[in-house]
């Protein structure tokens, strides 16, 4: 068999590019998958992958917010937000601080060496972006990253925690029982029963 497209089949390929133009739904899809697999690739040695890279970059906010409060803003399972801080704070990345208003309560703060890590991913996806918008100057992938990150402020009001593992898992269903890194994700264990 041949893996070369032949020229009528090449023409083939472009003219159903050419269809899809303008249908914002195929062009979001195209992009995302191009970015999930640089980001990826960027983010391999973190724990979690890219999203791991997303709850450092939030830990290493001013004000540490609670465990809660970034598996809602990341849309991540909270047994599976507790695996995935296990894994960075096994990694040193992070540390669990007592909150002083509610001792039941955890704030996530990333340490001087999840702060160094992070800076260090973040210049790689840097890369997988700039590699992801080539097609763009610099002033339309600033405009273009602004305009996405309003439409995204806007799409987050009202979604339900983890709405946004579940677009990843349709856009990925080979991935099933993987996080956005495609690292496997640890299930919940149950406990052991004491008689």
């Amino acid at each position: 068999m041949n893996a070369t497209p032949t020229p009528a089949l090449r023409g083939a390929e472009h003219s159903c590019v050419d269809a899809m133009d303008g249908d914002l739904g195929w062009a979001l899809g195209m992009v995302f998958r191009r970015y999930l697999k640089a980001a990826k690739q960027a983010a391999q040695d973190l724990p979690g992958g890219p999203r791991g890279y997303q709850v450092l970059r939030s830990a290493a906010g001013d004000t540490p917010s609670t465990q809660l409060a970034i598996a809602e803003q990341l849309g991540v399972d909270r047994t599976v937000m507790t695996y995935l801080l296990d894994d960075l704070e096994a990694d040193g990345l992070i540390e669990r601080l007592a909150d002083p208003s509610d001792r039941r309560v955890r704030r996530i703060a990333a340490t001087a060496t999840g702060r160094a890590r992070l800076l260090e991913v973040g210049q790689r996806l840097d890369e997988a972006e700039r590699a992801c918008l080539a097609g763009l100057d610099e002033g339309d992938q600033a405009v273009l990253r602004r305009l996405v990150n309003r439409l995204a402020r806007v799409a987050a009001v009202g979604e339900p925690p983890g709405a946004a593992c579940e677009v990843v898992a349709e856009v990925e269903p080979g991935e099933a029982g993987t996080g956005l890194g495609g690292n496997p994700v640890r299930r919940p264990r149950r406990p052991a029963r004491r008689g």
